[in-house]
């Protein structure tokens, strides 16, 4: 509120600005992350507020916005309530969504000058701002998926086709994180490989690593499915591919609707381990076994790399059938 004071002019008139809008919060997709981390220790972002109206009719300045950048792959939701409410996806580079409008500025007393009121001493104060409480989910962008046991060779068939360097032990659950590789082929051929922490019985539960790591194969075009048929596991190789397809179709019935098109990915099998398969009935009765369900399958060894080539390039073939993740993904 503020009145026109000079010299030689009585009854100056209300000349009190308005207040400028505070800045809007923004999140985009940047090529410069991989990962959320910076939000677990900066959780509270703030966009600039709007500067106070003044005096001889100044209208306040309005707040710069905020712009903060996430990975590709990231999922916005707001917790109200304890639940979650799915706000934003933003599954390629430079994709950018309003998450939090700036408020409002409020209106100075010269807005409410009238022939009959020609001195208000009304203002009006501005509007607050949207106040959210966010949770970010990272999923990750890959062309194919691994998925499997633990101890199957996952690891070690991505860090032979690609220059991904897992660690690689021999004992379960040697992978803790995702890990991302490029598949380069001749004629300038690429594609990108996720390798996921191994599956259990009762992952859809979260058992073992369960869903955190499930939500990771939702992006992916193709799932390969890689078994090991050595004798090595105990465990019969047509029970382990059952054992993972179940897993992936409870997963699919959670309700979500991209976990729902996890299960309907196109689907390759690999028997991994050929090169330590004592038992060749392990891999005839896996053959037949897939034969019936329609699921392609092709014998490899990760160590020695028998049977990669041919591999690699029916993963592009299908990979490039499929089209873009993106699009699968929504």
């Amino acid at each position: 509120m503020s009145f026109r004071r000079e010299k030689f002019v009585p009854r100056g008139g209300p000349n009190g600005g308005t207040g400028g809008k505070g800045g809007s919060v923004y999140f985009v997709a940047s090529l410069h992350l991989n990962t959320l981390v910076n939000y677990r220790f900066h959780p509270e972002f703030n966009a600039q507020g709007g500067q106070h109206g003044m005096g001889s009719n100044c209208t306040g300045k309005d707040g710069a916005d905020l712009t903060l950048e996430v990975p590709p792959g990231t999922v916005i939701y707001e917790q109200v309530d304890g639940q979650l409410q799915f706000l934003a996806d933003l599954p390629q580079v430079g994709q950018r969504v309003l998450i939090a409008q700036g408020g409002r500025g409020g209106r100075g007393n010269a807005e409410f000058a009238t022939p009959t009121n020609r001195a208000p001493r009304k203002t009006e104060l501005g509007e607050p701002g949207d106040v959210r409480n966010l949770k970010l989910r990272l999923k990750l962008v890959a062309d194919v998926g691994l998925v499997g046991y633990p101890n199957a060779g996952k690891s070690t068939l991505i860090s032979r086709i690609s220059a991904a360097q897992p660690k690689i032990a021999d004992y379960p659950f040697t992978t803790l994180t995702p890990n991302l590789g490029v598949v380069s082929l001749s004629g300038d051929r690429s594609f990108v490989v996720a390798d996921v922490p191994g599956l259990i019985e009762g992952a859809h539960l979260g058992h073992g690593l369960g869903t955190k790591f499930l939500a990771h194969l939702e992006r992916t075009k193709v799932l390969v499915h890689v078994i090991d048929v050595s004798s090595g596991t105990g465990r019969d190789p047509v029970e382990d591919f059952r054992v993972i397809s179940r897993e992936l179709e409870l997963f699919a019935g959670s309700g979500d609707d991209m976990a729902v098109a996890l299960a309907q990915k196109p689907r390759i099998a690999v028997a991994n381990k050929i090169d330590a398969l004592d038992e060749p009935n392990r891999l005839k009765s896996l053959a037949k076994h897939l034969k019936k369900a329609g699921v392609p399958l092709y014998p490899i060894s990760a160590v020695t790399g028998e049977g990669l080539p041919a591999l690699v390039e029916a993963l592009w073939v299908l990979s490039r059938e499929v089209g873009p993740a993106a699009e699968t993904a929504q």
